[in-house]
């Protein structure tokens, strides 16, 4: 009791001379040594370690437990800062309002202030915004990705709400990068949403993977699965690229760039017709590339800050009839025609 009051009465005088608090913590500080000091000075059972209650023991182990707290306080504050980057970098500086935002981020150890430093000044192209792109642009946004690219010449259907959730029924009929993009910025105003609002040609596929640092495949068909791959070749680009139908996904990170497969070394050909039918034919469970797409948005990021292990030189398969998922490990092919392996 007699120290609570004294306590009391340095934290009342530290607010009557209004002084800093590292100085009122540095009295309680002193006041906690004092104490400690005079437990173990003093013999058992002596009138003025009585007057301070308790024993050693139990001033030892608050001691611990303020410094604890104290510590975790430093450290969020260490990596807030760490999420400034410094003047005149691109990217800019994070307001308080996105620090707010980002915060389970950046106390994430993996990811801290210098990964979401990372997220802002990254570029990332999305090739498509249907099923796979739905989920993956979202969270992409919600990441805080400074600048996302989509790409898509196709339009917002009825037939399209029961798995891309990026859209709405109110914006049926609207092409499908601008639906994506109004949905993108009214979750984070932060980042910056390029629309292209047109099907990818090869002509200008390198061209436009030059301007990003990640590339996503979310296509559904061969024939753009193989020009995005060799485009992402040229361009010496990662790709992310992932496949589903009925109830299965696939998902895998190609960069031969950094001595993984491309797409093309892996599916040197287009299966036979019939062999992997499109989604119209063969169906889909609407969930399905809910998975598969936040999936790549969690390789995408990991991709970017660095964190964890991707999957670069494995292929992620996810079975969600049965819930398994199991991983193949990939190499190049000596003989690719993309890659030259």
């Amino acid at each position: 009791m007699t120290v609570a009051l004294i306590a009391a009465a340095l934290v009342a005088l530290g607010f009557v001379l209004r002084l800093p608090g590292r100085v009122v913590l540095g009295m309680l500080g002193m006041l906690w040594l004092g104490v400690l000091v005079a437990h173990l000075a003093l013999p058992s059972g002596h009138p003025l370690a009585a007057a301070l209650g308790g024993d050693w023991r139990s001033w030892a182990a608050l001691g611990l437990g303020v410094a604890l707290v104290l510590l975790y306080r430093a450290g969020l504050v260490q990596l807030r800062n760490g999420a400034r980057p410094v003047g005149g970098t691109e990217g800019g500086t994070f307001s308080t309002v996105e620090l707010d935002r980002y915060a389970r981020h950046i106390v994430l150890r993996e990811v801290g202030g210098m990964g979401q430093r990372r997220l802002k000044e990254a570029k990332v192209l999305v090739i498509g915004a249907g099923g796979l792109g739905s989920p993956a642009l979202l969270y992409l946004a919600a990441a805080g990705v400074g600048t996302i690219g989509v790409i898509d010449d196709d339009e917002v259907s009825n037939s399209n709400l029961q798995r891309q959730v990026i859209h709405t029924d109110a914006r049926i009929g609207q092409p499908k990068v601008f639906s994506a993009e109004g949905a993108m910025t009214a979750l984070n105003p932060f980042i910056t949403v390029k629309p292209y609002n047109r099907r990818l040609g090869a002509a200008e596929a390198e061209a436009l993977f030059a301007e990003y640092d990640l590339i996503l495949d979310g296509s559904d068909n061969f024939d753009t699965r193989y020009m995005v791959n060799a485009a992402a070749v040229a361009a010496k680009r990662p790709l992310l690229s992932a496949a589903i139908t009925q109830w299965e996904g696939q998902i895998s990170l190609y960069d031969p760039a950094k001595g993984a497969p491309c797409y093309a070394c892996i599916f040197p050909e287009r299966p036979a017709d019939g062999l992997a039918p499109a989604c119209a034919v063969a169906g889909v469970m609407g969930a399905l590339p809910g998975v598969v797409g936040s999936m790549m948005a969690v390789e995408a990021i990991k991709e970017i800050t660095g964190a964890g292990e991707g999957l670069r030189g494995r292929m992620l398969i996810y079975d969600a009839l049965y819930g398994e998922s199991r991983q193949i490990m990939l190499k190049r092919s000596p003989g690719c025609a993309v890659c030259g392996g």
